[in-house]
């Protein structure tokens, strides 16, 4: 028995299903999962003594590379001051100054501890600042395990009330209409069944819960549009695009601005960390302003702060984005030559620093059709790399993400890899 092997066997008599994050578990691609005990630049290794260029990047905060020395610089830097203090902190000042600066929607923003927290935070918001009770939210857009939002689209295109985990209530999910990605009039019949009870739409503008799925040209102005006429308001999920695609995340590539936007992840510098902003006529409905009442003991947290801007701060000086572009463009382009070559189709959506696979012979535009795709192919490709020293999603409906890091040999190593993958089928 691997020492992996051994320790999944311990978790699971403590642990349910031996992982604190189900996706851990490998169940979507079969096998047992590794540990790992550390991690520099583009890999990690295992507590077998097992090298693997990851690709998973803690679920994206590592967008420069895992133990990156300025970011584990402020950190220790932090740490000696101490670990929290129960009092605000001058480097939440600085994050906001930084958050406001770069992302165009935020002009007044809330310190979370998670991106769970984040986006249940933007929803008690848009309730409380409209009046109203319902959301509207995407099939395939994952906002956190928050109660109202664990609900999918059934078959039809308009579904409302359907929870998709035990623990949530009818009554829960009834104030949530789920509408297909990419489709317009079904989120015109949703405001229309609705009339006068939207208080939001909280969507993923590029939906990486799913795999990747791309917003269709103009879908995102159209929502903006929709929301401003029903006076509802419009929030942006960026938690996991917020400062990977751009400074402004999804922001940076078109001119759609929300009203609230959700960020985490790479604002922690690979700590535990969340955000919430947007317009301050909504932002001062928070208490202690307003009668929006949302809270958190570690929010600020002084470590994740210096984390997160160093984190930040490194972005906006070094401006990545390119350069990883061109990464994100090497990687789709050895998918798709291996799998022309191999003559089976294959979907590789990519922008920037995040790409994903499907099996599929059509473009991939919403939910249905994602896990439509064949996983069977892609679980077959994700065991070949990962016996080959690559790590990519241990399922077949999530984002992969490149660092700067993988730059040079690595990507070059992955990407011989991931080709013989596909040869392998």
């Amino acid at each position: 028995m691997s020492v992996s092997e051994d320790l999944f066997a311990k978790a699971l008599r403590m642990i349910p299903g031996g992982v604190n994050s189900p996706v851990r578990a490998f169940r979507s691609v079969g096998g047992t999962p590794f540990f790992t005990v550390k991690a520099n630049g583009a890999r990690l290794t295992t507590a077998d003594g097992k090298e693997l260029i990851d690709f998973v990047l803690t679920w994206g905060p590592a967008i420069h590379g895992h133990n990156e020395p300025s970011i584990r610089k402020a950190i220790a830097a932090a740490l000696e001051c101490g670990t929290s203090f129960g009092t605000p902190n001058p480097l939440e000042v600085e994050m906001a100054e930084l958050i406001l600066a770069c992302v165009p929607a935020v002009k007044k923003v809330r310190m979370t501890n998670s991106g769970t927290e984040a986006t249940m935070s933007a929803i008690r918001l848009a309730r409380g600042y409209t009046g109203r009770p319902k959301i509207i939210k995407f099939s395939g857009c994952y906002h956190g395990h928050v109660d109202s939002l664990l609900v999918k689209a059934g078959s039809g295109a308009l579904t409302q009330g359907n929870p998709d985990s035990a623990g949530v209530t009818p009554g829960t999910a009834a104030d949530t209409v789920v509408v297909e990605y990419n489709n317009l009039p079904a989120l015109e019949q949703a405001f229309k069944a609705n009339a006068g009870a939207i208080a939001g739409v909280i969507l993923e503008p590029f939906p990486a819960n799913v795999g990747l799925i791309l917003p269709d040209p103009g879908f995102l102005a159209c929502v903006r549009a929709l929301c401003t006429r029903e006076g509802a308001v419009l929030i942006f999920d960026e938690v996991m695009t917020g400062f990977r695609l751009s400074l402004a995340g999804t922001q940076g590539l078109h001119d759609v601005v929300p009203d609230l936007v959700c960020l985490g992840k790479i604002i922690g510098g690979g700590l535990p960390v969340g955000a919430f902003g947007g317009k301050a006529e909504i932002m001062d409905k928070l208490a202690p302003l307003g009668p929006v009442y949302q809270a958190g003991t570690l929010s600020g947290n002084p470590l994740a702060m210096a984390a997160g801007l160093a984190a930040v701060r490194k972005l906006r000086d070094e401006n990545p984005y390119a350069r990883l572009d061109v990464l994100g463009r090497r990687v789709r382009d050895t998918l798709l030559s291996a799998a022309k070559r191999k003559g089976i189709p294959l979907q590789v959506p990519q922008v920037g620093s995040m790409f994903a696979l499907f099996f599929n012979p059509s473009l991939v535009r919403n939910y249905d059709q994602a896990i439509a795709s064949n996983g069977d192919l892609y679980r077959k490709v994700f065991r070949y790399a990962l016996d080959h020293g690559v790590y990519l999603a241990p399922s077949p409906y999530e984002t992969a993400f490149i660092s700067t890091s993988h730059e040079g040999a690595d990507i070059d190593q992955a990407c011989t890899v991931l080709d013989a993958a596909i040869q392998s089928l």
